[in-house]
């Protein structure tokens, strides 16, 4: 069971990580990526960062290239919510795949 502030801690987090990858990734054309879900630790050491990507194809290299740069995120991440948060969490990013199990299962179920 989370905390309410865990819960405001996650949101916050949804928020502005969404902010920050969608100026990151707003070079690429025909690929939209959106933060679905964060779910920090309770010690607050480690936020998983989940990503949705369309097209899912797309969704390892994404991953790859943001992992590459989590410094520069984790930094610009500080900046903005310095002022709520003491520490700022590492960040794991991981893809977000709720959208294809729902499609492989609705596929299934029309068979």
């Amino acid at each position: 069971m989370e905390s309410t502030r865990l819960d405001k801690i996650n949101r916050l987090l949804q928020k502005e990580l969404g902010e920050i990858i969608r100026v990151e990734t707003a070079k690429t054309r025909g690929i939209i990526v959106s933060v679905s879900a964060v779910r920090t630790s309770p010690d607050l050491s480690v936020a998983k960062v989940f990503l949705s990507v369309f097209p899912s194809d797309k969704g390892i290299e994404i991953i790859n290239n943001i992992n590459r740069n989590v410094s520069g995120i984790r930094g610009a991440l500080g900046s903005k919510v310095r002022y709520q948060l003491r520490v700022i969490p590492e960040l794991r990013f991981e893809i977000d795949d709720s959208l294809d199990y729902l499609e492989r299962i609705d596929q299934l179920l029309k068979k």
